[in-house]
């Protein structure tokens, strides 16, 4: 299919040229400016020197050297991780290159990237510390150039607006086209007429090479800036048979050639810089076709469907073509509708119309009770309205199902990972099911399912992708029972997508992404409206004078997926069947789909416990105090509450844990463990242990019975920020940029054995930690930075599943949604108040204040915050609203407390109070 074809070239060009370098090893909008035989010098000056030859290779924001052993791996350094560029042996990265007779170049970097080595496709490996690689070119009289580029690079990656970044190196590409121009001894023959020549860039998967382009009479030509992968392009006239104008980045720029009929890969993808270049080249391809090529609409192909002379294949393969989608652009990848919705049975029954997906609703609607939640949300939300929070199709997306074949892509798409291995594309019942449950999950699939090339099924290429939760080793894909093996699952997928009851039904399917309900009033009541970047017209990037600001539109709309081209805007036309009998679609084949609960462990526990819990919170507003004490001489930093609820516990910057008797009103204890803040505090099961966090490193164990400190851990470098505990299990985050797991074995009942701690993890962090979360049943573990970054961690295998910088300033706080997980909270220094979707890592929704928010307590659908005013504020996450503002304390509210029926709350202050809050309703 498309992907495996275009893959099949690339290796073939590779074999040619004897090369493990892509363009894939390159980041996101980066761009390969030229290479130079050269070696890495290891151990420069010492007896055992060692010269490694190969090729480097300079980028606008990396150098890659390429060694010719394979056994070597590739090097990457990113250029914004440069302390110093220079000849070796100079002092100083600006010295004036004079008289040079060394061939040496010396970067002074603080990371480097190993890709590749043995030529095995694998995660990056990545090396930490400041260290120094000298490169020695061949030709020695290049290196003052070199050096220069390399300098000019450098102050591009190191500017502070990504704006500014694409601007500069922007101006340094131009700058290098401008100087350059097609080389005519490359045409093909003497007597070619030249038509045009203009600048513009091949675009391939994820990546795109600048150059030149010209055109003859007979011949298309693009000649590459680098060479790579091959000095020069040609495509002859005579063998096109289609193109196409595209959007590529919301922007009229792309044209895509064809020398097939059917195929849906192209023969070549461009990019241009100016409309206008786009629109001539068109115009002269398009007068030399007129001559020997009938043009075809979407009407014709419409036709030619209708009366059985395309396959419903093969129709949806030139609509998807019309409708700007190509196998050269992740984030408009063709798209192709599930099908088959019985994923369980041993046999697959395609003359029973409950085998098949209802393709008159998007995925997003084939799960009635996720649409009732789905449409409450979309009717309280404020202007722009969408029903999904995500899309169908996106780069993310096609590379999930086509990571085995392309894992690469996923690396380079990825920052150099793979996808936790519990997320990849493991099983293809799963997949379904998590796209009819799946808070965020709306995917449909893509050409390869009904093709005929198993690889992207199978995992031929033995990569390691992981172990799962399980402990199984990612492999192959897992297979539905009624398919024998990969092959007889692609043919049944075909046999079901040609099938009659298919065929009777895929004009509904068409009515959604290439038809009438896309858009408009008719989008809406087909339950079809995604978020309006998606949409051709959504956004006029040249409108956005902010560079930055474009920047991060285009990069949210890229990686977000867009809507295709609209091609109809009345119903679509049935297709013409054979007089069978009717396979009528019924109401009964999608009950059990749209009558089952999202997870039956939610719907099945209604108590009166949970019952006053909704209560509750739909109250939240009418929030009373009801008493407070001021029993501390600093800011109170954490409260801790007593099963029965008479004991109140609460730590201070102050650096006294003390013990309040609720019924009394007296302060029973106080306690100081060192001069330092204690900054946390949580009682243990049995409530005969006490245990802070302090400032001073430490985490300290205060027995209650026995009024003495039991016991001290010892396992920071700095400030101890938070702890949480679960199951003998301690979780303590820490400002030495580390959150450990420690197991704690209890102490006797007699006080006086010591527990005993073992580290058992232990989850790095660039900065420091401010504050940590656990899911309710643990294996889930979200932490706060310094710099607002939300890090969502999985427990059973201490590995980073999501980090998010969603916040300008430190994270205050973190939360898990009660019950579920599937959503974060997180408040910060900014005043916001974002929602992450834990599965994906998308951020959701977010809210402002005019300030910051410290702490907060939520039951998934509303908050109740502590500000740095000292108000407690209440937001109405579904409307994307603050509803109510509750006068609190004097300073900024600290930390926060609820009881298990969520009628009683706790908060502490910057004034040194704890306030005791009622709900009066």
């Amino acid at each position: 299919m498309a992907f495996i074809r275009k893959k099949q070239q690339e290796q073939l060009l590779q074999l040619y040229s004897k090369e493990r370098f892509s363009l894939l090893l390159l980041n996101l909008e980066e761009y390969y400016f030229e290479q130079h035989t050269a070696h890495h010098i290891q151990r420069k000056g010492f007896q055992n020197e060692r010269k490694i030859r190969g090729s480097l290779k300079i980028c606008s924001k990396s150098v890659i050297f390429e060694p010719d052993a394979i056994s070597q791996p590739i090097i990457k350094i990113p250029l914004r991780d440069c302390i110093k560029i220079g000849k070796h042996g100079e002092n100083g990265a600006h010295r004036h290159f004079a008289n040079a007779k060394s061939g040496g170049i010396s970067l002074i970097f603080s990371q480097v990237y190993f890709i590749k080595e043995h030529n095995i496709v694998a995660p990056y490996k990545i090396e930490r510390g400041k260290m120094e690689y000298v490169f020695e070119l061949d030709v020695s009289g290049k290196v003052e150039d070199v050096v220069e580029t390399l300098l000019q690079l450098h102050r591009a990656s190191c500017l502070d607006k990504l704006g500014d970044q694409t601007a500069m190196i922007t101006a340094i590409l131009q700058s290098r086209l401008a100087r350059t121009s097609f080389d005519k001894n490359r045409f093909q023959s003497v007597s070619e007429k030249l038509h045009m020549e203009c600048k513009a860039e091949m675009v391939t998967p994820l990546v795109t090479n600048p150059g030149h382009v010209c055109i003859t009479d007979t011949n298309l030509y693009f000649q590459p800036l680098n060479g790579y992968p091959k000095p020069v392009v040609r495509i002859t006239l005579q063998d096109v048979r289609r193109i196409y104008k595209r959007r590529h980045g919301l922007m009229p720029l792309g044209l895509e050639v064809f020398c097939t009929e059917d195929d849906l890969c192209s023969d070549i993808y461009l990019k241009f810089y100016d409309p206008q270049d786009r629109d001539d080249l068109y115009f002269y391809i398009a007068t030399y076709l007129e001559h020997h090529v009938a043009e075809r609409t979407a009407e014709s192909y419409t036709l030619q469907w209708q009366r059985g002379h395309l396959s419903n294949y093969q129709y949806l393969l030139h609509l998807n073509n019309l409708a700007d989608r190509s196998c050269n652009d992740l984030s408009q990848y063709p798209v192709f509708p599930w099908i088959i919705s019985d994923y369980c049975s041993s046999e697959l029954d395609l003359s029973n119309p409950g085998t098949f997906r209802d393709l008159s609703k998007p995925v997003g609607a084939l799960n009635k009770e996720r649409l009732e939640r789905l449409l409450t949300r979309y009717q309280e939300m404020p202007e722009p309205k969408f029903m999904y929070g995500s899309h169908y199709s996106s780069p993310g997306y096609v590379l999930f199902y086509l990571v085995r074949i392309a894992p690469e892509y996923m690396l380079c798409l990825q920052n150099g990972r793979f996808d936790n291995a519990d997320r990849m594309f493991n099983s293809i019942a799963e997949t379904w099911k998590n796209c009819l449950d799946g808070a965020t999950d709306f995917k449909e699939l893509i050409p390869e399912f009904y093709g005929d090339d198993v690889s992207f099924l199978v995992n031929n290429l033995k990569l390691d992708l992981g172990k799962r939760q399980g402990g199984q080793m990612v492999d192959d894909v897992e297979l539905p029972s009624w398919a024998q093996s990969p092959e007889d699952f692609l043919q049944k997928s075909k046999d079901a997508l040609e099938s009659n009851y298919v065929s009777e039904h895929l004009h509904e399917w068409i009515d959604l992404i290439f038809g009438y309900k896309q858009k408009g009033s008719e989008a809406v009541g087909a339950h079809n409206v995604f978020h309006p970047l998606t949409y051709e017209g959504g956004v006029d990037l040249n409108s956005i004078e902010d560079p930055d600001e474009k920047v991060a539109m285009l990069t949210q709309i890229l990686e977000f997926g867009q809507t295709p081209k609209q091609l109809f805007v009345t119903p679509h036309p049935r297709r013409i069947t054979p007089k069978f009998k009717s396979l009528s679609q019924t109401s009964s084949h999608n009950a059990s789909i749209a009558d089952s609960p999202v997870s039956p462990a939610e719907e099945s526990f209604e108590d009166l416990t949970e019952e006053s819990k909704t209560l509750a919170w739909n109250n939240i507003a009418k929030l009373q105090l009801h008493e407070q004490h001021k029993i501390h001489k600093e800011t109170v930093t954490g409260i801790a509450v007593s099963c029965n609820g008479s004991s109140v516990f609460t730590t201070s910057q102050d650096s006294t844990l003390k013990m309040f008797s609720k019924q009394s009103k007296m302060l029973q204890r106080s306690i100081s463990f060192s001069n330092m803040a204690l900054s946390s505090c949580l009682l243990l099961p049995g409530d005969a242990t006490v245990i802070s966090s302090s400032w001073d490193n430490n985490v300290y164990f205060y027995s209650i019975a026995f009024g003495r400190r039991q016991d001290t851990l010892m396992g920071h470098d700095d400030a101890v920020s938070k702890i949480c505990w679960h199951d003998n299990r301690l979780y303590s985050a820490s400002w030495d940029s580390t959150v450990k797991v420690w197991s704690a074995v209890p102490a006797e009942m007699t006080g006086t054995k010591r527990h005993q701690f073992d580290m058992l993890a232990e989850l790095e962090h660039d900065v420091s930690v401010d504050t940590i979360s656990l899911n309710a049943a643990s294996t889930l573990l979200v932490s706060g930075t310094k710099e607002g970054t939300v890090n969502i961690w999985d427990l059973t295998t201490a590995t980073l599943l999501q980090q998010v910088p969603c916040h300008s300033g430190t994270v205050c706080d973190t939360a898990f949604s009660p019950g579920n997980s599937r959503h974060v909270l997180s408040t910060g220094e900014d005043g916001c108040v974002n929602v992450i979707d834990v599965q994906t890592g998308m951020l959701i929704s977010s809210m402002t204040s005019d300030e910051p928010q410290r702490c907060f307590l939520w039951d998934g659908n509303t908050v109740l915050s502590g500000s740095q005013s000292g108000e407690l504020l209440v937001w109405d996450l579904l409307g994307g609203k603050i509803t109510e503002r509750i006068q609190g304390h004097a300073g900024a509210v600290t930390c926060i407390w609820m009881n298990e029926q969520c009628s009683s709350i706790i908060t502490g202050g910057e004034d040194r109070q704890i306030m005791f809050w009622k709900l009066q309703y």
